[in-house]
């Protein structure tokens, strides 16, 4: 199933220092924790730790002005796609450190551009203190008479399209092949506005728990480990049916002037005991196939690559968003200005 997601390091002398950007907050500060810090002491070398909001066109530019000075980008796959086919990227996927690491990988990891280095999902999560019963699904999310009060979704095309076609009865197979027709975006919008009143949307992953524990809303879609991740004891319960699981990737811009750093750096990121401690520190699912069975099994029932729950979810497809993302995202801002 990862694999639809897709379609030994160097010597430590003389690494020059790089620049690694990811997606910031508790990600940025798990990865400094568990892999930046690491690999310093092991090298000798520096990381320069920054982080963006996943903009595409930032590598763009930096790309077509020959002025590139970010080393490694945490990336989404479709981001990764899109970027790949474009000639943003490096084409990292043959290197010999990474590809020595293959009999470890779980199927699809490697692409041309880069490689997969968690498994996350998008879940149902709710406040189990304020729905008279536990939700099943997404459509319960749709459903305000059953589960009165305000809900909460990411202010995003992707997600909330998958979502709201899930809700309305679509298999899990059917999703994207729908939603690749004009009939299927407007019966998702269409079920979208059944709720749109109803609706607390949120820009950044630490919004969904503090809504649900403040009791501003009842349900929301949520990344998995921000609702794992709160302390006991609370109220936050998690659906894995219809997740929607992704991977987010290392890749190196076109041009980078530390290409050889750069590879090592993902490559000991994707080692076992780096992607153990990844784990352990922000409950994502591990990408290396050695790590799944030396996690405690409590910690393994919560992550989204655990057979279990894997089975329940809904692959994100990023061939799909890299050829619709920006005609739904139009899409998607003009019905949220009506």
């Amino acid at each position: 199933m990862l694999a639809a997601l897709f379609a030994v390091s160097l010597s430590s002398a003389a690494l020059a220092d790089i620049t690694v950007v990811s997606v910031g907050g508790a990600m940025k500060d798990t990865q400094t924790k568990v892999w930046y810090k690491p690999w310093e002491a092991k090298t000798g070398a520096k990381i320069i730790a920054g982080d963006y909001a996943a903009e595409l066109s930032k590598v763009k530019v930096m790309v077509d002005t020959n002025s590139v000075s970010w080393d490694v980008v945490e990336m989404e796959v479709s981001d990764m796609t899109r970027g790949c086919e474009e000639g943003m990227l490096e084409p990292i996927g043959d290197a010999p450190a990474l590809q020595a690491l293959g009999d470890e990988l779980l199927e699809g990891i490697l692409h041309p551009c880069g490689a997969g280095i968690f498994v996350w999902s998008t879940v149902l999560a709710y406040n189990r203190a304020l729905v008279k019963s536990a939700p099943t699904g997404w459509a319960d999310f749709f459903d305000l008479e059953k589960f009165p009060g305000k809900r909460s979704l990411y202010k995003s095309a992707k997600y909330s399209l998958e979502i709201a076609l899930l809700g309305d009865g679509v298999p899990l197979d059917q999703v994207y092949e729908l939603l690749a027709t004009h009939q299927g975006q407007d019966r998702a919008f269409a079920k979208l506005d059944s709720i749109k009143s109803q609706i607390q949307w949120h820009s950044v992953g630490a919004q969904p728990p503090q809504f649900l524990a403040a009791g501003d809303v009842v349900m929301s879609s949520a990344f998995n480990a921000r609702i794992t991740s709160v302390p006991q004891p609370n109220n936050l319960n998690i659906v894995w049916n219809g997740g929607i699981y992704d991977i987010d990737a290392f890749v190196v811009p076109k041009g980078s002037k530390n290409l050889e750093q750069a590879i090592d750096f993902i490559a000991f990121s994707l080692q076992q005991p780096q992607q153990k401690a990844f784990a352990e520190t922000l409950p994502y699912g591990p990408v290396n196939s050695l790590t799944l069975p030396q996690l405690d099994e409590n910690l393994r029932k919560n992550l989204p690559s655990d057979a279990d729950n894997l089975k329940l979810q809904l692959a994100s497809d990023s061939a799909f968003w890299a050829d619709y993302r920006e005609q739904l995202e139009e899409r998607f801002n003009a019905w949220m200005a009506r």
